[in-house]
């Protein structure tokens, strides 16, 4: 939520808070870069710091073509930038440790920076250019009112906005319980289906939120091992804002009237209808999305697509048959694996059948975590991504 505040100062941004510490693991709040300082530092994170901090990195864990400088740019990722460096972007302790004596706060990084990689003595060190303020700038604010996010200039871990529309719509249930939400009993007019602007007429249990959320029926998804129904997934319809209340009254002869409440279709992915089930807008999350691998070796398997697509590529959304029960935690990369394909050795007589090894071919992010499943955005991938293959960590 942007805030509207009067300002009059001169603000000069400090390398202790904004330094290259986080270029693979910056914080990404929900609502964008925010208030880095109250995000949590693990001790295995901070002891990896210390350990690297006193040699740096070896020169095999850069990237092949890791540049001598590079100038942080509105439009950059922390996970971009750490790939430009190392080989593993999500090791950004790695990172911090580099520069571990110039670094207060590990997750801010502003554009106008400067990183000089220093690769001498056979060790790898990363430092600020221009000392401890990175040659940052100082902007001098003329005395009006402007709206501005907290925390606003700090780039993002990975590119937010291709997970944000997700925060909200993909929504993974324990159980059918939408069969007890809110439902659209009527539209305007009698229309069987409603557009932005409509009017719906609801009834059930409300709260006290304005905003809502609107589902169609969900669909059970399976383990792809044990074809054990992990969640249900909802159909997302759209948004609806509350209007006014229903109620229940006695017409003139003695006989009970329900009368529904009022909602306004406010946005659409597809048309609601009747039976449609509305769910509370939650409370925006402040979350670290710092990338990382997890704590301990995991293996699953792609349930679905997040939509009507068969196969997914670079950018889109995969349910994963692994949860918090598993140990998966927002944060977490994974790596996917495509299965070898079977084929005839045409060099042995018998014409035998071979199964060619598994390959690795592309990065999960894991944003989104429930008890048993998490959603994943593909980081990259080289060839379509499907529904029953492989993923485990990095």
């Amino acid at each position: 939520m942007s805030r509207r505040l009067p300002i009059s100062i001169a603000v000069r941004r400090v390398a202790q808070g904004a330094c290259v510490a986080a270029i693979a693991g910056a914080a990404l709040w929900t609502s964008g870069a925010g208030a880095a300082g109250n995000y949590p530092i693990t001790p295995e994170q901070r002891s990896t710091a210390q350990q690297v901090a006193q040699a740096g990195v070896p020169l095999s864990e850069l990237a092949p073509n890791a540049p001598d400088t590079h100038t942080v740019v509105r439009g950059d990722t922390l996970w971009g930038i750490s790939g430009i460096f190392l080989k593993r972007p999500w090791r950004w302790p790695e990172l911090w440790g580099m520069n571990l004596d110039q670094i207060r706060n590990p997750h801010l990084i502003y554009p106008g920076q400067v990183l000089v990689l220093d690769k001498s003595g056979g060790r790898a060190r990363l430092r600020l250019a221009g000392g401890d303020n990175g040659n940052v700038p100082t902007v001098r604010l003329s005395p009006q009112v402007r709206a501005t996010d907290p925390g606003n200039g700090a780039i993002a871990s990975i590119p937010f906005n291709l997970i944000e529309p997700f925060l909200n719509e993909a929504v993974i249930f324990q159980t059918n319980e939408l069969e007890q939400a809110p439902r659209i009993v009527a539209a305007q007019e009698g229309r069987v289906y409603m557009g932005r602007g409509d009017t719906a007429y609801v009834r059930g249990e409300l709260g006290s939120s304005r905003d809502y959320r609107v589902f169609r029926e969900p669909r059970p998804l399976r383990d792809p091992d044990t074809n054990v129904v992990l969640g249900y997934e909802a159909n997302y319809v759209g948004a609806a804002e509350y209007v006014r209340p229903g109620e229940v009254r006695t017409d003139a002869s003695g006989h009970e009237e329900i009368v529904p409440a009022t909602f306004t279709i406010t946005s659409v992915r597809q048309e609601a209808g009747v039976g449609d089930r509305l769910l509370a807008v939650p409370p925006r999350e402040f979350t670290n999305y710092g990338p990382h691998a997890p704590q301990a070796p995991i293996a699953g398997r792609i349930v679905s697509i997040y939509g009507d697509a068969i196969t997914a590529g670079q950018n889109q959304i995969v349910a994963l048959n692994k949860g918090a029960a598993d140990g998966l935690e927002r944060g977490n990369v994974l790596a996917l694996w495509r299965d070898g394909n079977v084929v005839t050795d045409t060099t042995d007589p018998s014409r035998k059948s071979i199964k060619l090894p598994d390959e690795r071919h592309g990065l999960l992010f894991v944003f989104r975590v429930f008890d048993r499943m998490s959603y994943a955005l593909i980081l990259s991938v080289q060839q379509p991504v499907k529904p029953g293959d492989r993923f485990t960590q990095p």
